[in-house]
């Protein structure tokens, strides 16, 4: 049993940027191909975006959405906020927690600020990306719950972009499930069974800074795309 398990946790992925190679090749039916535009969830899904922004040559730009933890178990989402002011929340974990509005309300008011402040730190002056009939492809370093995901998809929604479609290194499957009906597309690469944590299938999961999203951004701006 206890090889059994050890198999089961054995990361897939190196760290972040090995995850995106490899995602990078399960997308491949997009590269190369004018109008698609890889988007990434800061912080952690920028170096897998510029990995698989870098293999399909197309742009790479930001999309911030942020996860709503339970006060006391941040890493519990009770849902998440997306640019915009879009919120999408878990009813499960809020009506089995007895979250109150009134807590549900002052976290997704902290959260819209830090999307604030990191659109500042990231993007300066420089305008949104115009996802106005584009193919998008929505990179995270992993889905849970798929909260933080799911408020990006209808985020983007609103924008009308000719298709979504979400690439991830690793999900639950209930989580890849879930995401199907919603968008055009969904690569979920590995749908490990029991999940345990997007971190499990990393052997380095370290935190993604800001300066290393400034520095891929920069990097893949110079970086040759299809036209």
């Amino acid at each position: 049993m206890a090889r059994s398990e050890t198999r089961m946790t054995t990361p897939y992925f190196r760290d972040r940027r090995h995850a995106g190679e490899l995602l990078a090749a399960r997308l491949s039916t997009y590269a190369h191909r004018p109008n698609v535009l890889v988007l990434a969830l800061p912080r952690g899904g920028v170096p897998v975006a510029y990995e698989v922004a870098t293999e399909l040559g197309a742009p790479l730009d930001l999309f911030i959405v942020r996860k709503l933890g339970v006060p006391g178990y941040e890493e519990l989402a009770m849902g998440a906020v997306a640019t915009g002011g879009i919120r999408v929340l878990n009813e499960d974990v809020i009506r089995s927690l007895r979250i109150p509005d009134s807590v549900i309300d002052a976290v997704a008011q902290w959260e819209l600020h830090e999307i604030a402040r990191r659109e500042r730190e990231y993007r300066g002056d420089l305008p949104e990306p115009d996802v106005n009939g584009q193919t998008v492809i929505l990179i995270d370093d992993g889905l849970a719950t798929g909260a933080t995901m799911q408020a990006g998809v209808k985020a983007l929604h609103r924008q009308q972009p000719a298709k979504i479609v979400v690439g991830v290194p690793t999900a639950s499957p209930q989580s890849c499930e879930e995401l199907r009906g919603q968008v055009d597309d969904i690569v979920c690469a590995v749908t490990p069974e029991p999940f345990y944590a997007v971190g499990a299938w990393y052997e380095d999961f370290s935190q993604t800074t800001d300066e290393e999203v400034r520095d891929l951004l920069a990097r893949a701006a110079h970086a040759p795309v299809a036209h």
